[in-house]
């Protein structure tokens, strides 16, 4: 047993339980973190681009509501659970499905290389945002370098110092979002699609929750981290429902009723479908920039938090590499990600994270199942069954992704969700064909 567990990383067998002192109720901790990633204007706004052009109002909320639920019950409770009655990180508990040796690459690498990806979307969004707000879009590419590089400063040594603030601003899009049903919600019953096409509201349906679990994949994954806080599996199902649910519908479902009010007044074309758009048509020029330049810095912390998780996973992964150099070099990619206009391709940008942590997830619900509905402990070296599950759940959740050359792209509807299915399918399948590598013990903590 000593010799098995003496082959774990120092990474794992230096890992300390979250005390119970630390832990706090989830209306302190797990559903404010949540709501604020919905609260992100750069979730919100582009969330009628996802069906509302070809299956109108009704679907399109519906696509919501079931995604909201799939986001909460598929992909963060059981990760949640795991944070939770463990009180260990995602890249520890990661182990078990991927390996002891597995788990610094996966979970552990990418979900900080991704974390830059989610930096260059929020540079992206804050910068155009600030560029409009302040009427000068020659600022947009400073705007950029200065956002990211202050977010990745702040994320490696002090996102403690917006934590107060950041308990604060999610205010700001509350009550742009409030302001926009009051302005347009009047409206929305009376918008219909010009020329839906034949099972349109399938079509949005699928497109809705496709966008929404593709946005949420890493967050549910990263549940185990945030559920490290909360006191008991009553915490986190709490925490998910208010925090996720509820956020999810009341945010997205009120910027798909302003779009779908805007569009009926006439407000806005039939095709455009960002909310800020609508209000800018509504709003005086000196309204509207105060607005922007709010949502704007209402995002700063999510930025900052972002960074803060990609230098932890870097630190762990590469405890040798000065964490200024792995992270200034994430940071640049996220200028230029941000800067070439890459990131503001959301529905690409979301299915690469739903094809890349669907099958994460999927892969670890099975194996919390099989353990009993508990954490199974690391497993030796690389876990066969949690790689192959991941391979082949990231193939089919890629493959319709506009990154991908047109020719090889094939169709998939809702690939995050279908992502997520293959990994828990294969998964169980190599399981049960005898593809674990062996639990290794944890040492006893002295």
């Amino acid at each position: 047993m000593s010799n098995q567990a003496s082959s774990l990383p120092d990474y794992i067998t230096s890992a300390t339980p979250n005390p119970a002192a630390n832990r706090a109720p989830w209306h302190k901790n797990i559903a404010p973190t949540y709501a604020g990633i919905f609260l992100w204007f750069v979730f919100w706004d582009s969330m009628a681009a996802n069906g509302l052009s070809v299956g109108g109002l009704v679907p399109t909320l519906l696509g919501i509501v079931l995604g909201g639920l799939i986001c909460h019950y598929l992909f963060y409770v059981v990760p949640g659970n795991l944070g939770v009655t463990t009180g260990l990180p995602l890249y520890v508990v990661g182990t078990s499905t991927f390996g002891a040796v597995g788990g610094l690459i996966m979970p552990g690498f990418l979900m900080g290389a991704l974390q830059f990806g989610w930096l260059g979307v929020n540079t992206f969004g804050s910068s155009d945002a600030l560029a409009k707000g302040f009427g000068a879009p020659g600022l947009y590419v400073p705007l950029c370098i200065v956002w990211a590089l202050a977010a990745a400063f702040v994320g490696l040594k002090g996102i403690q110092y917006v934590a107060r603030v950041a308990t604060y601003l999610p205010i700001i899009p509350l009550v742009v979002l409030i302001m926009g049903l009051f302005m347009f919600g009047g409206s929305a019953g009376k918008y219909a699609p010009a020329n839906p096409p034949a099972g349109g509201a399938v079509q949005a349906i699928l497109l809705m929750v496709a966008a929404i679990v593709g946005f949420f994949a890493t967050a549910g994954a990263a549940g185990v981290d945030i559920c490290m806080s909360g006191r008991d599996k009553k915490d986190v199902s709490m925490g998910g429902i208010v925090g996720i649910i509820i956020a999810i519908v009341f945010t997205a479902g009120i910027s798909v009723i302003c779009v779908a009010g805007a569009r009926a007044a006439g407000v806005i074309g039939p095709e455009e479908s960002l909310m800020t758009n609508a209000l800018g048509k509504k709003l005086s020029g000196g309204v509207f920039a105060i607005v922007m330049i709010g949502l704007t810095i209402a995002s700063f912390p999510g930025a900052c938090f972002s960074s803060f998780i990609a230098a932890n996973s870097f630190k762990t992964v590469m405890p040798k590499v000065n964490p200024f150099l792995s992270v200034g070099i994430g940071a640049l990619i996220s200028i230029i990600l941000a800067v070439t206009g890459a990131a503001g391709k959301l529905p690409s940008v979301f299915g690469l994270i739903g094809a890349s942590f669907g099958p994460i997830v999927g892969a670890m619900v099975v194996d919390y199942f099989l353990a009993g509905g508990k954490w199974n402990g690391p497993r030796a070296g690389f876990n066969p069954a949690g790689w192959i599950a991941w391979a082949l759940g990231f193939i089919v959740g890629i493959l319709p992704n506009a990154m991908l050359p047109e020719a090889i792209r094939v169709a998939i509807p809702c690939a995050p969700v279908a992502a997520f299915i293959v990994g828990a399918v294969v998964y169980f399948a190599c399981a049960k064909a005898g593809m674990l590598s062996a639990t290794v013990p944890l040492p006893e903590k002295k």
